[in-house]
Parts: C-alpha cells; sequence; structure tokens
C-alpha cells in the first residue's frame, strides 16, 4: 500500500479565469480512506483525475508513496478505479469483467479465477459469476464494478461518485460495505461525492473543496465541531448550521435584536463591526422566557419521526450582508411536541456552542 501527496497540484482550463484546483496541498497517510467533498465545480473529481493521470498537471506534484507519478500515464501509477457509471463490458460474465484486466496482463488462468473467487465471496457476488451485467441490479454491478479493482491488488483505490446511481435506500446500505471493506483490505482509498452526510459516514477525514480550493481537512467531528471558516459550517451538517449577521456591540454581538455575548479575544479578533455567528438546529433550546430570547415565526414544521425541525425568520431587521449569512433559522425540537404553522417560537442558543466567524473573510474567529 502507499500513503498520496498532492504538492501544489494545480490544474487550470484554457479560457477559464481560475484554476479548476488551486495549489492544492494535502497528505493522504497509508490505508486511509479520504473524501473529497464539495458542491458542483469545486474540483473535488479533478483532483481524483489528477491522481488517475487523466488530468495534467500545470504546476506542483503528485506522489504517491515515494515516487512522483505527475508525468507517468495512468497505467504506471498502480491504481485502480470505480466510476459512476460501472462501466462493465455487457457481452462479458461478471467473472470475465472482474477478471478482465488481469488476462490482459497476462496472468495465468488459474490465477485470475482465484482472485475473482476472492473478490466476489468478499462481495457476497459469488452466485452471480456466470451472469452478464443486465441481469443485476444497479447495487450488484457496482460491487462487480469494485471487485474488478479488488482483483488488481493495487496501491490506491479511487472512487469516484459510485453511488450517485443507485436510488436512497441502497446508497445507505452500499456506502456502508465499501467503508467497511475498505477497513478490511486496508487499502489507500480517495472518494469522491457531492453528498456530504456520505463524506461524514464513510470517511476517516474529509478535504472539503469550495472553487478549487481546500476549504479544511480533518476528521468528521472536528469538520462538525469546528469548522474553519463560513463555507465549510454552512456546507457540512444536515440541517446546516444556521449563519447569522451580527453586529458587535460593547459585550458582544446583537442578533435579532438580542445580546449574545462574545468572549473579549473572540471581538478583539473581528476584523470590522460585523461579524457572522454561527449555531447548530440542535444548538437552540426553545423557552418561555422572552428576555433575551430570539423569536421566531414558524413557517414549516419538517416532523422525520425521531426528530422534528422547525423552519422560520428572525424578526426585522438583521442583516444579510456577511458571508452565507440569512435571516432563516432552523431549529430542532421535541418530535412529541412539535410547534404549529404560524407559531412564534422563543429560542435561546446555548453559549457554549456558539461559532463566531469575519463578517469580512468568513474565517474562524471563536
Amino acid at each position: 500500500m502507499a500513503s498520496i501527496t498532492y504538492d501544489k497540484a494545480t490544474r487550470r482550463y484554457s479560457g477559464t479565469e481560475r484554476p479548476a484546483v488551486d495549489a492544492l496541498d494535502l497528505e493522504i497517510a497509508d490505508g486511509e480512506f479520504l473524501v473529497l467533498v464539495g458542491p458542483s465545480g469545486s474540483g473535488k473529481s479533478t483532483a481524483l483525475r489528477m491522481l488517475a493521470g487523466l488530468e495534467d498537471i500545470d504546476e506542483g506534484a503528485v506522489w504517491i508513496g515515494d515516487r512522483d507519478v505527475t508525468q507517468l500515464p495512468p497505467r504506471s501509477r498502480d491504481i485502480a478505479m470505480v466510476f459512476q457509471n460501472y462501466a462493465l463490458y455487457p457481452h462479458m460474465s461478471v467473472a470475465q469483467n472482474m477478471g478482465f484486466a488481469l488476462k490482459i496482463a497476462g496472468r495465468p488462468a488459474s490465477e485470475i479465477k482465484q482472485k475473482v473467487l476472492d473478490a466476489a465471496k468478499l462481495l457476497d457476488i459469488e452466485q452471480y459469476l456466470d451472469r452478464k451485467p443486465k441481469a443485476l441490479s444497479g447495487g450488484q454491478r457496482q460491487r462487480v464494478a469494485m471487485g474488478r479493482a479488488i482483483v488488481r491488488e493495487p496501491q490506491v483505490f479511487l472512487m469516484d461518485e459510485p453511488l450517485s446511481n443507485l436510488d436512497a435506500k441502497l446508497r445507505v446500505s452500499t456506502r456502508t460495505q465499501i467503508a467497511a471493506l475498505q477497513r478490511r483490505l486496508g487499502v489507500t482509498t480517495v472518494y469522491v461525492t457531492h453528498d456530504q452526510v456520505e463524506a461524514m459516514t464513510m470517511g476517516d477525514r474529509v478535504a472539503v473543496l469550495s472553487d478549487g480550493l481546500l476549504q479544511q481537512c480533518d476528521t468528521p467531528r472536528a469538520l462538525y465541531d469546528r469548522p474553519a471558516n463560513v463555507f465549510v459550517a454552512g456546507f457540512i451538517g444536515s440541517p446546516a448550521m444556521n449563519l447569522v449577521a451580527a453586529k458587535l456591540t460593547a459585550d458582544g454581538a446583537e442578533v435579532g435584536g438580542v445580546q449574545v455575548p462574545l468572549k473579549p479575544e473572540v471581538r478583539s479578533a473581528a476584523d470590522g463591526d460585523m461579524v457572522t455567528i454561527g449555531f447548530r438546529p440542535e444548538s437552540l433550546e426553545v423557552t418561555t422566557d422572552t428576555d433575551g430570547s430570539l423569536p421566531i415565526k414558524v413557517e414549516l414544521v419538517e416532523e422525520l419521526g425521531s426528530d422534528a425541525y422547525v423552519y422560520g425568520k428572525l424578526g426585522a431587521g438583521v442583516e444579510e450582508s456577511a458571508e452565507g449569512s440569512s435571516r432563516n433559522v432552523v431549529a430542532r425540537v421535541d418530535p412529541r411536541t412539535p410547534p404549529g404553522m404560524g407559531d412564534t417560537l422563543h429560542l435561546r442558543i446555548r453559549p457554549d456552542e456558539l461559532h463566531v466567524f469575519s463578517g469580512t473573510s468568513g474565517q474562524r474567529l471563536s
């Protein structure tokens, strides 16, 4: 197996103002499962294809283990890739699809048969080895595509949104299988997805990209608890973190007409008179005390059985000028006694679960 290093790797396309991937610095440990996540156009798939050798690197370098593979063709990088669209040969059986790369490499038939059988057992698709891809479900086809990668025994697995074509229920079960399989095999894996829930549940670490720039790379828990900036705060978490523009005062910041106390070092770190206050839906408590609480008018109640979320707006006068900020607020409430549409809720932010970001740069202050 091998580690992976992106050393200020940059990819530019002609006719564009900014790089698709901009000076990416990232180290992935041997045996690690790293997820690249971000919205469409963030550069995550381009970064993966740079590692695979399918995209040129205009500046910087990419290393696999102790080898600089920047100029090497894909076949010389000892990687195996799993695509979104499975890319199976329709006229071949499952066993033939899985063993095709080994056959092309000139491996003995007996070795190919054994490796295919071992991978099929691992993926629980032994009973499908004689079938053609058209006779399989989407989830089964994806496991065949993974089996084709496994039999090659590469140093690195690369997966480009492999679950996007599956229905919601199958995605949940398949992502569990992929994560468990990777830990069992111990192969360094880079996994691309736009689904932040998928990223948080699968990765040892998650790298968040936006506009070609790496915003933060950390464990799922660290990303959730201490997002580095407004973008990460708003992207990680479902529902997303509430982000509200607030004016600094002598003791804190004013949010919706309510004073929120801030530590002196946080206030002094601000680069203006505005900050962005962030708080997760579960960081809000419903209170009957109207003094010092945030009133919101309930516009929607989302009941999910074990949880219920209330969507509403803070009062007029709340600014939306700061990056990513909004008057919209989401709060998690007791699912057994949810409020009704049009009700007014009074909410209090737990002070130890407050996040503060610069009103201009969006970087974390607290």
